[in-house]
């Protein structure tokens, strides 16, 4: 009888090939995940250089969550004072000046949970 040799186990098939998980893109879903979600992070760090008071979250479905805070801009799914939730198209959009914030919010493509007062300072920032 032949016996194979132990190999650590790392959440692969044999049959798969390396970096791509099998049959639902499941890895390259995350990577565009997190692609979406650092391009969002480095867009708002240039943004809000100049810092924020109070600690927002920022929600794009299927895609992830980022948070702003006086210390900067991160990945991450926290409680904030603020939360707001748009789509990736409708989040890009107002990240590259096409799209004002409080338009979007008024057009119902963005919406807006918590402190008002913030989530207009940060659409003050962001237009």
């Amino acid at each position: 009888m032949r016996y194979l040799p132990r190999v650590p186990i790392t959440g692969q098939s044999v049959a798969q090939t390396p970096g791509k998980a099998s049959g639902s893109g499941a890895t390259d879903r995350r990577n565009k995940m997190s692609d979406v979600i650092d391009g969002a992070v480095a867009a708002l760090q240039n943004k809000l250089s100049g810092g924020f008071d109070g600690t927002a979250k920022f929600v794009i479905p299927g895609e992830g969550a980022l948070m702003i805070d006086g210390a900067g801009v991160r990945a991450g799914d926290e409680e904030a004072d603020v939360t707001l939730t748009a789509d990736a198209e409708t989040f890009k959009a107002i990240l590259d000046g096409e799209l004002n914030p409080t338009a979007a919010f008024m057009g119902g493509k963005l919406s807006v949970d918590g402190n008002m007062g913030l989530a207009m300072q940060l659409g003050s920032a962001l237009a």
